[in-house]
């Protein structure tokens, strides 16, 4: 953690609390965003978070920019915060310098690059209709590259996720690569965790969110003359959320902590797998608490819900942890019962 985390984490959560309201995150579905929300935050360097001082940068790391991806989605904040600091933060890995234009990037699906030519289609890009740059993932021959290209080049067919959020197939036809760095599978896999540790820290701002606002309805709602929160089986709801919360939150933040360390090892895959679990258990018992009018676009329980489901879907998923993991087990020397149960005999005698 980086001495400006508190200071910087203060800054952009009375930004978001003061100007993301529901009307402001309800733009997404006029086709429009919260611009002005994004100007203030370029207004006070904040996506410069992570860069470093020597390129003119508040000199901060992994751990404060995925703070304040929680906080993106605590709010359900329409601005392209993520996308773009998280690029310029995937660039940094293999030295290439950020870019100040607004940068986006998919490398869940490589492209076939040949002669710095880029070739192919890769979909449910974010942000990519206002971005200007975008960071991918190319192949060429048995070589995989990280390469930087103009959007202005490629063939945009722009939507929506379940959030509304903006999502494009971005088809690419001899585009021009801006820059290209050849990465090993490690560097690859490195990569790849950072960007599911994204996912989680965004999604955990919005379980958060769900939770408090289920909290706070079932004590101002009321039924046969008392407060619903007195009734048992809300108060399972209740709980059971509450102790997803808290887990995944602990989890999150022990994410963080070991990849500004360098310790990470499988953690962010399992983080991805529980907030799966997590995501699932905390919407379903959310709208249980709110009932009908959870789904009204008049409340705002919805926004991050949707967000929750929409996510759980994108970048690299449960399913994708999943298959590396097993892949891991299979190729390794080890014996997996034997392994298992020295662990819980570990935990027993413990």
């Amino acid at each position: 953690m980086s001495e400006i985390k508190d200071m910087v984490v203060e800054v952009v959560e009375k930004v978001l609390k003061d100007k993301v309201e529901k009307e402001t995150v309800d733009l997404l579905e006029e086709n429009l965003w919260a611009e002005n929300v994004w100007q203030l935050l370029l207004e006070n360097e904040l996506h410069n978070v992570a860069v470093s001082e020597e390129d003119g940068g508040a000199g901060g790391d992994i751990e404060d920019l995925l703070a304040l991806y929680g906080l993106i989605g605590k709010y359900a904040a329409p601005v392209p915060f993520i996308e773009h600091t998280l690029a310029n933060y995937l660039l940094k890995q293999i030295d290439i310098k950020g870019y100040e234009q607004l940068t986006t990037y998919s490398i869940t699906t490589p492209l076939q690059l040949k002669e710095d030519t880029l070739f192919g289609t890769v979909k449910h890009v974010p942000w990519a209709k206002y971005a200007e740059k975008i960071v991918v993932l190319a192949q060429e021959g048995s070589q995989q590259f990280i390469v930087v290209a103009d959007l202005e080049n490629v063939l945009l067919k722009n939507g929506t996720n379940l959030a509304a959020e903006p999502r494009s197939e971005a088809v690419f036809e001899k585009v021009k690569a801006l820059q290209k760095v050849s990465i090993t599978a490690q560097q690859y896999v490195a990569l790849s965790k950072l960007v599911t540790a994204a996912s989680v820290s965004k999604m955990n701002g919005a379980l958060t969110t769900a939770f408090q606002l289920s909290v706070q309805f079932s004590k101002e709602r009321e039924q046969f003359g008392r407060p619903i929160h007195r009734f048992q089986l809300v108060q399972q709801h209740l709980a059971n959320m509450a102790g997803e919360q808290t887990l995944m939150t602990v989890a999150t933040n022990n994410v963080q902590t070991l990849l500004v360390d360098g310790q990470e090892k499988v953690e962010v895959a399992y983080s991805r797998l529980r907030m799966d679990d997590a995501s699932r258990a905390v919407a379903t018992a959310a709208h249980q608490v709110h009932a009908a009018i959870g789904v009204t676009h008049e409340h705002r329980l919805h926004q991050f819900t949707r967000r929750l489901w929409a996510w759980r879907d994108e970048e690299f998923t449960a399913r994708y942890w999943k298959q590396q993991l097993a892949k891991q087990v299979l190729e390794s020397k080890m014996d997996l019962w034997e392994s298992m149960t020295e662990q819980n005999e570990a935990h027993v005698h413990a």
